[in-house]
């Protein structure tokens, strides 16, 4: 069985099933996860979400910042942004389930020795760390509640992790570091402005996985989020969202035995380059 990691879909369903199609994905054999942002800016988020979910268990998709933002439109917590693309699943005869479905998901998987999350983990957390506040979030999201916490999601501050925050700060400390970080601080202080590639971060900040210490560097990290960054691939690090919306690629990497294998689908521009 082979595991299948893609990185942001952001509605380029098209793209997504040609993209199955070469890799030879196999529901039956295989497993599949999307890291995040399946959704909006793309030509077709309600088929890329019920792509998804027509794949029942073999399946799956994080919580990226776009899903999030969806979901809180969907509650009247956001208006649409005017570059959003989910006027049809919005208007969707299956709206609810599909809401529904998209607010099950988790923030953060470990498959294969692989911890899987949409933007990045903040330095003071093991992958333990990470999973187990991953579910402290998707607790909430899942509750029936779960409207009223999207009220409270967002912010910048606090803009760093201690274990003692609780209530609405500890829940949006969480979903900014899984959904949104790319820059911190090496005390783990995130930046949300900039969106600029690696190279050029801002003063005082590095991109997260390069901060001294951090405490998953002994652990293999897959990731989206961040198109001006690029594929980048090491035995440790997979950064796989290749900008697919934009005009560039929809990366795919399958995962078999000690086996790594590449693949890119190119896509049509669906929005200016410029967006996260």
């Amino acid at each position: 069985m082979a595991l299948y990691l893609i990185g942001d879909v952001q509605g380029c369903d098209g793209a997504l099933g040609r993209l199955l199609d070469t890799v030879g994905f196999s529901p039956s054999r295989d497993r599949l996860v999307v890291l995040g942002d399946l959704v909006n800016r793309g030509p077709d988020s309600l088929a890329a979400v019920r792509r998804l979910m027509a794949l029942g268990g073999s399946a799956q998709t994080l919580l990226g910042n776009h899903d999030l933002h969806l979901l809180a439109v969907s509650q009247g917590v956001r208006p649409p942004h005017r570059s959003d693309t989910l006027g049809a699943l919005l208007d969707a005869p299956d709206r609810p389930a599909l809401l529904d479905w998209l607010r099950q998901r988790p923030l953060a998987l470990m498959e294969r020795g692989w911890l899987l999350v949409h933007a990045g983990v903040l330095p003071q957390w093991s992958a333990a760390d990470a999973l187990e506040l991953a579910h402290e979030v998707e607790t909430v999201l899942q509750s029936a509640d779960w409207s009223a916490f999207l009220h409270a999601m967002y912010g910048n501050t606090p803009a760093r992790w201690t274990p003692t925050l609780e209530g609405d700060d500890r829940l949006r400390v969480i979903v900014n570091a899984f959904t949104r970080l790319r820059f911190c601080s090496a005390e783990g202080e995130m930046e949300f402005k900039t969106k600029s590639a690696a190279s050029t971060p801002p003063a005082g900040f590095m991109p997260w996985y390069a901060v001294p210490g951090r405490r998953t560097a002994e652990v293999p990290v897959a990731f989206g989020h961040w198109s001006t960054l690029g594929r980048l691939m090491t035995p440790r690090l997979m950064a796989l969202d290749t900008g697919c919306v934009w005009g560039g690629c929809l990366t795919a990497v399958r995962l078999q035995g000690d086996a790594v294998e590449l693949f890119e689908q190119r896509c049509p521009q669906a929005q200016a380059p410029g967006g996260d």
